[in-house]
């Protein structure tokens, strides 16, 4: 028999909170540990009386997000000192302020993990979670990072309805993620773009509605919750990444930012405002 909605709730926010805990963790990377370490050693000047982070940034937002944002990988002095996805940095700063112009955010600002900021049915992720070099993670670190977002997705599943991901290499990322967390990604698989939209479709697993196998009683518990057809599919969007590059050259307007933030929010079932 299914356990009430509330009580799969708890236990799916302690398995993320396990999840994030295990994320930080990590040191399967010998080159990210050694670089994300070194910098929290040496510090940027301007954050020298500042205990650094340097560990794996693991998610932030709640356990039942129905609308997941997949960056790329933390900033060496954003993230990676401060201990939150897009922290503390000018990435953060254009996407923190878009989401409380829509209405998606407490607060348009992000400096530490103390600051008091809320996110309302969002949760912010990437595909690797320790500060690269440059800001380039190679394919092997993107591969060996990959279980994790694959056991994030799957924990926010029964909730995530749409996902937006920045840049196209959280984008070739983010795919075959999807693929392994259970959803259908179509082949050849979508190319990335700004304002790009696929949906992926997710088979029901063997105690999901739909398969014959759980009770009517369930069943209508479960559909009466909106979880089944939460899980049925998700709606992905492309967006050109928050960096200072495409922010301060206008390649990434604000309002662009905001479009599809609104966009998504609306395919997610979250109330917006207009900025």
């Amino acid at each position: 028999m299914h356990s009430s909605a509330p009580a799969e709730g708890a236990a799916r926010s302690a398995d993320l909170t396990v999840l994030d805990e295990r994320i930080a963790d990590c040191r399967a990377c010998p080159r990210l540990v050694e670089w994300r370490e070194e910098v929290a050693a040496t510090k940027r000047a301007a954050f020298a009386d500042q205990s650094y982070w340097g560990r794996p940034v693991p998610g932030f937002g709640p356990a039942d997000a129905s609308l997941l944002l997949v960056g790329l990988a933390p900033a060496a002095h954003g993230g990676n000192r401060t201990g939150r996805m897009f922290t503390g940095d000018r990435s953060g700063d254009a996407l923190y302020a878009a989401l409380h112009d829509v209405g998606l955010a407490s607060q348009g600002t992000s400096v530490s993990v103390d600051d008091g900021l809320e996110l309302y049915g969002v949760r912010v992720t990437s595909p690797v979670h320790c500060a690269p070099p440059a800001n380039k993670p190679t394919p092997e670190e993107r591969d060996t990072c990959r279980p994790w977002l694959v056991r994030e997705l799957r924990l926010l599943r029964p909730t995530l309805r749409t996902v937006v991901v920045l840049g196209a290499f959280g984008w070739q990322a983010a795919l075959p993620a999807f693929a392994e967390a259970g959803w259908t990604v179509p082949r050849p698989r979508p190319a990335f773009a700004h304002g790009a939209r696929v949906t992926l479709v997710r088979p029901p697993e063997p105690d999901e509605p739909g398969t014959g196998t759980e009770s009517a009683s369930a069943a209508a518990s479960e559909s009466a919750s909106g979880l089944a057809a939460a899980s049925a599919s998700v709606e992905i969007f492309g967006c050109f990444h928050v960096s200072q590059r495409n922010t301060f050259t206008g390649r990434l307007t604000p309002e662009m930012l905001r479009q599809v933030l609104a966009a998504a929010a609306e395919s997610a079932g979250l109330t917006t405002r207009s900025p």
